[in-house]
């Protein structure tokens, strides 16, 4: 578990997030299985580096100082990562803290525009960021990240902002609930109905000047992969959708779940306190604890992992599929569990669709393509770029599909 969180660091590299040596030699200080050790050391490390940004901030070396503030957002995200869970861990608040400190620095910093935006929703706000290329006065095709679990718009800069600026395009970074912001200080837990969360997103991106309203892709990442499809459902003014990975039924897990055959046949149409005593023994395994105990019914706001088996029938999106008009690109990554079922989305689509494949063989197997987001990200942009290659374009019809393998 700590290795895969440590990857979540070292990930970033390529892309100025994170630095090797300095994620090495913090990871040498940690002994295995020592939660609060390795908060205390990722936090001194992610000090460490804001100390340094400070030093630079102060004497004017304005790209050393956003360079180490990014690092450093980066680690204070990753020292909070074990303390997932209800209530909210005072570390994990403070943490979170510290690494939205730095990277507003680090926006302040940036070399092209970006801003912070409250969106209006619900009675309240969404936090998000608009990232601008640098001639940021001509309307730009526009892409609006969707998150998925135990992300945050920060740790979604360096997936979607920064290959989409390096293309021309405007990118929208949004927390919607259950994710970021939103759930670590605003306390909105995960919802299923995506479209009365994108909708006022897309609401608010089309009074932006740096945005062109023809030409608003949706992308989503991890869990983002069934929010996203089901966001755009429901909103016909998305001109192109990517789903990373594509997901049909997230409750189809429960398969293997250790569950009476008779209890499988009749979800979700039980009561969970009938599951609870069958699945108690999931908290023995610290990574599946994590997953589903610590994360899943905090990200949800539930009691139990029976509520939570039953929770996630409301998220399939056979009921919703139908609905999606736009060009949409399903991504699947060999080696990630997450994208089993991309086919199944894939086939039940009826707009342009295309199936994207992503191999061992290439370096971009796993979840979310996390060790080569530069293959993803030649794919996926060079397929909207054809999509959203002008205002008037002419969409293909529902009888054009491709599946690149």
């Amino acid at each position: 578990m700590f290795q895969s969180f440590a990857e979540r660091a070292l990930a970033l590299s390529t892309r100025g997030g994170a630095e090797y040596g300095e994620c090495e030699k913090t990871m040498g200080r940690i002994l295995p299985g020592d939660v609060a050790g390795w908060h205390r050391e990722w936090t001194a490390t992610a000090a460490t580096v804001e100390s340094w940004a400070r030093q630079s901030d102060e004497r004017g070396h304005r790209v050393s100082a956003r360079e180490a503030y990014l690092r450093a957002a980066t680690y204070y995200r990753v020292s909070y990562l074990p303390l997932f869970g209800a209530p909210v861990d005072p570390r994990l608040a403070g943490a979170f803290d510290h690494e939205t400190r730095c990277f507003d620095r680090f926006a302040d910093l940036a070399a092209h525009p970006m801003r912070p935006l409250e969106i209006p929703f619900d009675g309240g706000s969404l936090p998000g960021y608009l990232c601008a290329p640098e001639d940021g006065g001509t309307p730009r095709p526009a892409l609006i990240g969707v998150n998925g679990y135990d992300s945050n718009l920060h740790e979604m800069y360096w997936s979607h902002a920064v290959p989409a600026l390096r293309r021309g395009y405007a990118c929208l970074l949004v927390d919607g609930p259950g994710q970021g912001r939103a759930l670590i200080k605003d306390g909105r837990t995960l919802r299923p109905d995506w479209e009365t969360v994108l909708r006022p997103v897309v609401d608010h991106a089309l009074m932006l000047p740096e945005i062109d309203p023809a030409r608003i892709a949706v992308m989503g990442w991890s869990f983002g992969g069934c929010l996203a499809p089901r966001g755009v459902s429901g909103e016909p003014r998305v001109a192109a959708l990517i789903a990373d990975p594509g997901q049909w039924d997230p409750s189809s897990f429960s398969r293997q779940l250790p569950l009476p055959d008779d209890l499988k046949e009749r979800l979700p149409e039980v009561d969970p306190a009938e599951l609870d005593p069958y699945l108690a023994g999931i908290a023995d395994d610290p990574t599946l604890k994590w997953k589903l105990v610590q994360r899943a019914l905090w990200v949800h706001g539930l009691d139990s992992l029976g509520e939570y088996v039953v929770e996630l029938s409301r998220y399939r999106l056979a009921d919703a599929v139908a609905s999606i008009a736009c060009p949409t690109l399903v991504a699947a990554a060999e080696n990630d569990p997450t994208s089993a079922q991309a086919q199944e989305l894939y086939d039940a689509l009826q707009c342009p669709k295309e199936l994207v494949r992503f191999t061992a063989d290439e370096g971009s197997a796993g979840h979310c393509e996390s060790w080569n987001r530069s293959r993803f990200d030649q794919r996926v942009f060079d397929w909207l770029d054809e999509v959203l290659e002008s205002p008037g374009r002419t969409r293909a019809t529902c009888g054009d599909h491709l599946t690149l393998r």
